[in-house]
């Protein structure tokens, strides 16, 4: 198979991020070019997945599938090719291989994040906050180290790794707020079971109007928790280049919103789609430049808070 150019694949994933999250194509902006190209691929890749196991486009118009097991297995065919060093013929993992080579990411993560699209194709729900969380880190936290790896992060620095780790995790709670009722048209809850007996909902029955005041309760807990763990992940920015602090902080400001939007609507939270706008996104880097400046003040060595759920070494 003919190689494509760097540049073919970086242009095919630049255009995947712009349609596909407005938040992290502005982010991304504030990186140097060369990590900013590099989140591209590694975006690429993972909207693709997402895209394979969802039956969606570019993030968009999700439905059940009818053989998920067979677009797991391509998942899993396209990434075992690119991790092996193979051009696919598809942009989005050729753009995996290309990022894997260049920064030298650990496989690990990247099976990490094929875990989670398992667990999606085999009907998984969580039972519990802590299963939730582990769904969290396949899907999002694992993306999180991955990212910080091609910020420039040593694959060994574990404690680094935990703060990138809590950021996507953080990101994952805000989405899973903001998109259940999105999630329950195409058969899928991600609140776990013991939250839902908690509050008398019956399983399935979450989005019928009678609960709806309940739900609001829940939606409030993962608001709180995107809080705890986008808090925890801010005190990696030290750790962090000055450029890739600031696109890491304006990026938890503009996802941090969207849980806070989906909080503070209540019961109207679901009549459309949360998102932050254009003059919320210029805010937060205006004001995430700021905090990295101030970032060893802001955010000095601190515990990571022992309550907090804790990835697989």
């Amino acid at each position: 198979m003919t190689a494509p150019s760097r540049a073919q694949v970086v242009a095919a994933a630049q255009d995947s991020i712009a349609r596909g999250s407005r938040s992290f194509a502005a982010a991304s902006q504030i990186f140097d070019p060369a990590t900013r190209e590099r989140a591209w691929l590694l975006y690429a890749w993972c909207r693709a997945c997402d895209d394979l196991a969802d039956g969606q486009e570019l993030g968009h118009d999700a439905r059940p599938v009818a053989d998920p097991a067979a677009r797991l297995a391509q998942i899993r065919d396209l990434t075992g090719r690119a991790l092996a060093g193979e051009w696919t013929g598809d942009p989005a993992f050729d753009a995996l291989r290309i990022v894997v080579e260049e920064v030298h990411l650990p496989h690990r993560f990247v099976h990490d994040v094929i875990g989670g699209f398992a667990l999606d194709a085999k009907g998984w729900c969580p039972r519990s906050e802590d299963d939730l969380l582990r769904y969290c880190y396949h899907v999002a936290g694992a993306v999180g180290c991955m990212m910080a790896v091609v910020m420039g992060v040593d694959p060994a620095d574990e404690a680094t790794l935990d703060r990138a780790c809590d950021l996507g995790i953080a990101f994952q709670l805000a989405n899973i707020a903001r998109d259940i009722e999105a999630d329950d048209r195409i058969g899928r809850c991600y609140l776990p079971v013991e939250w839902l007996v908690e509050m008398d909902i019956p399983p399935g029955q979450h989005m019928k109007p009678p609960f709806r005041p309940r739900l609001v309760v829940i939606a409030k807990w993962l608001g709180e928790m995107a809080e705890a763990y986008g808090a925890s992940a801010r005190h990696g920015a030290p750790a962090l280049r000055f450029r890739s602090a600031w696109a890491v902080l304006a990026a938890a400001g503009i996802y941090g919103d969207i849980a806070r939007a989906v909080v503070a609507r209540g019961e109207h939270a679901w009549d459309h789609r949360a998102q932050t706008g254009n003059m919320q996104k210029i805010g937060w880097m205006a004001r995430a430049l700021v905090q990295t400046a101030l970032r060893r003040r802001l955010y000095p060595p601190a515990r990571r808070p022992a309550e907090l759920w804790t990835r697989p070494r």
